[in-house]
């Protein structure tokens, strides 16, 4: 091959770099220039055929198999409804669950007005006039809706207009009915819900279970306002941290008919948890209870026709019975036990996702009558079920997602509950996600590569494209224009021959005469991943923002991140921080041998968990990392919540090296020049300022130079009134100056 002679080859890669268009920090944080179309993702009707389209003024009724005629239904909404941000449909679609006027509380819930709108009659109802609600919810026969006011849990019947209260001793920072407490909400969510459910209708909606938390023990933490005024303001909540009380949880059921208790469930102990309350097809209640290390989770079945009568203090309670034990040495995984399946057509047994073979795969367990049977693996390989998304009982057929063929992709698949083989839907790499209708009849299919914006198609279920919704040619156009260099990845393999996988973002145009700089974009905790062969239409403007300017973006996933199967992710328990800290500074001590590397300088940066891993690179790995940027970090477990660091760590009291070994604020000593960054939300309700005030404590105490950002009124999060474009002007000019 002819080589390009050296001065034609510097003209060719200078002129390329002139022709991009130049991105600006506006262009990924206030404009979004580079933020790809999703689609609206589909709500389909109970028939699979049609679906509904709300505009905020109207609600369209669109058939899925139209495509040329315009057979729509239109039906307007009530002026007072129009401004919603969520809607929920009664099961025989007659009426509409409207929400309005919203108020963020914590990261799911939310204050709000809520509306009944009923189809037939085109009649608006307000759910409570009084004040907001939180959680509103239609019964499944669209009569009633449960709401919780004031920590207090009512029931309305819709065409009675009438609203009765079930509980009356809720009370702020001290008992909850209906809803879950901070730290509940924030670590028993579904990873794939808008937040945990703790009020649940019966199928029949005879009945409503409510999960009631009493958190008068429970130690609060105080946020402060700054909003002009003399004197800054001040708000509490309560927040367990490790080794701290805990809310004490209870379940109870209630009979709408009787308008009375049926009983409190029998079988918690004091410091456990209930992530999940459900109901079986055939309308028997299913509570999910967790004990406070998180090592075993048990399913038990209610049996209120067994009530028993306590007369010494009143009260009626609901004995139990085991339907399933989950245990693991480490912590049961506990994300997919909201894709457990009560069967209609099988009443005998019932889908759960479990890691017990290793990978997390889907089962069919029996029901406490079928005795000795033996639950069956549906599912098999050595890779995770990273989503399930139903079964379809009058064909046998589910439908899932797993991370196959690598770790780093997404596919689809067709199983059958009576064997066979799984039919792949999906074989084109990168990664595909998946709205079904209820029948199974039909998706809204996304696909993605780490270079190609998401392409958005309705498809039936054999795989013809019935409409494209979204192509995202506009973003496609853009990416050449601005020339975005291409993500690619890497893997390397540590000592012991744990094989690690990385992405990086090089200039599209590398001059073979410079050594290049590498910024380290992380986060590294516990079952979560940035490695993915999927689109990232928001971060990843930045960093092509850092490529044009000379850097080469590159992350790496460590050991304890997802969709490697329960050993590779569990492998950290105990010692959070540590492999993690050694992978990063291992991935570091890697592309600094790459031979266009400037291995002088690296950095590394990250958010929360993330800003954790940075601190703590940039201290044990200072003769490695040049500089580090912390955003929201945790610098001690001791002060993060109960339930997610007691999960990997245990307490204090049971694991007091595996604490102090593997907190940053321990090791201020180590830092080598004035290049570590930490920035914080002053009202941060999840990783609080505290931490970020000891780690400064630490430095002080050192003497060593820092700098710190920190944003009075913003939480975790750092948004809102032009606090994300301050931040990102200060990430950057940090990485342009100190790297």
């Amino acid at each position: 091959m002819k080589k390009i002679p050296f001065l034609f080859a510097f003209l060719l890669s200078t002129l390329f770099v002139f022709a991009q268009k130049a991105i600006t920090l506006e262009d990924c944080f206030v404009q979004y220039k580079f933020y790809p179309q999703s689609g609206s993702e589909l709500f389909y009707l109970k028939d699979g055929h049609h679906y509904a389209d709300i505009d905020h003024k109207a609600m369209h009724i669109r058939s899925v198999q139209d495509l040329v005629s315009d057979s729509t239904v239109t039906l307007l909404l009530p002026e007072t409804a129009q401004a919603f941000d969520q809607f929920e449909f009664s099961a025989d679609e007659t009426k509409l669950l409207l929400r309005t006027a919203t108020e963020p509380v914590y990261r799911h819930s939310v204050l709000a007005n809520y509306f009944v709108y009923d189809l037939t009659t085109q009649k608006t109802i307000p759910v409570y006039e009084a004040e907001k609600q939180q959680f509103a919810t239609l019964s499944p026969d669209g009569k009633l809706v449960a709401f919780v006011v004031a920590n207090n849990l009512y029931v309305k019947d819709i065409s009675l207009e009438k609203t009765v209260q079930i509980t009356r001793d809720g009370a702020k920072n001290k008992v909850i009915n209906g809803l879950p407490d901070w730290v509940n909400e924030e670590e028993f969510s579904p990873v794939d819900g808008e937040g945990m459910v703790a009020t649940r209708w019966s199928p029949d909606s005879k009945s409503l279970a409510f999960i009631r938390f009493d958190e008068t023990a429970v130690p609060e933490i105080t946020m402060t306002w700054y909003d002009g005024e003399a004197y800054p303001s001040h708000s509490a909540f309560k927040y367990p941290k490790v080794g701290a009380p805990n809310a004490t949880v209870s379940v109870h059921l209630y009979d709408v008919a009787a308008d009375a208790m049926v009983g409190e469930i029998m079988g918690l102990e004091p410091d456990d948890y209930v992530p999940r309350i459900n109901f079986t097809q055939d309308n028997q209640l299913v509570v999910s209870r967790l004990n406070r290390l998180q090592d075993t989770l048990e399913l038990l079945i209610a049996m209120p026709e067994r009530v028993l009568y306590d007369q010494d203090i009143n009260q009626y309670f609901i004995p139990t019975r085991l339907l399933l034990r989950e245990t693991d040495a480490a912590y049961v995984t506990l994300e997919w036990s909201n894709a457990m399946t009560f069967l209609k057509n099988d009443p005998q047994h019932f889908l759960w996702m479990s890691e017990r073979s290793g990978f997390q795969h889907l089962w069919l367990f029996p029901m406490p009558t079928k005795f000795g049977e033996k639950p069956i693996q549906l599912t098999q390989g050595n890779f995770d079920i990273t989503n399930f998304y139903g079964v379809q009982e009058k064909t046998g057929k589910y439908y899932y997602q797993t991370a196959t063929p690598t770790p780093l992709d997404r596919q689809l698949w067709e199983g059958d509950l009576h064997g066979g083989t799984p039919r792949l839907m999906t074989p084109t790499p990168g990664t595909h996600e998946a709205n079904y209708c209820p029948t199974f009849e039909y998706l809204q299919h996304t696909w993605s590569d780490a270079n190609t914006p998401p392409i958005v198609t309705l498809c039936n279920v054999q795989g013809d494209t019935l409409r494209t919704i979204a192509t995202n040619e506009r973003v496609r156009k853009l990416r050449e224009q601005y020339g975005f260099a291409n993500k690619t990845f890497f893997t390397y393999s540590l000592p012991d021959g744990t094989e690690l996988n990385g992405w990086m973002i090089k200039p599209a145009v590398m001059d073979s005469t410079k050594k290049y700089p590498i910024l380290l974009d992380n986060y590294g905790g516990p079952g979560s991943q940035t490695v993915l062969h999927q689109y990232d239409g928001y971060m990843n403007t930045w960093h092509q923002m850092l490529v044009q300017a000379g850097y080469v973006v590159a992350s790496v996933d460590n050991r304890g991140t997802g969709a490697r199967g329960r050993d590779f992710k569990k492998c950290t328990q105990l010692q959070l921080g540590k492999l993690e800290t050694e992978d990063q500074i291992a991935a570091a001590r890697y592309l600094g041998s790459l031979p266009w590397v400037d291995a002088t300088r690296i950095g590394i940066w990250g958010w929360s968990f993330g800003g954790y891993l940075s601190t703590s690179c940039i201290l044990k790995g200072n003769d490695v990392f040049k500089m580090a940027m912390a955003v929201a970090p945790v610098t001690n477990w001791k002060w993060y919540d109960s339930a997610y660091t007691e999960r990997y760590m245990h307490t204090t009291k049971d694991n007091a090296a595996g604490y102090e070994d593997n907190s940053p604020v321990n090791f201020a000593e180590l830092l080598r020049g004035d290049n570590y960054l930490i920035c914080h939300g002053i009202a941060d309700d999840n990783v609080h300022w505290q931490q970020t005030t000891e780690m400064i404590n630490a430095l002080i105490h050192a003497n060593k130079q820092f700098e710190t950002y920190y944003y009075p009124n913003r939480n975790h999060g750092i948004y809102g009134d032009n606090a994300t474009l301050h931040l990102f002007t200060k990430l950057t000019s940090f990485v342009l100056g100190k790297l």
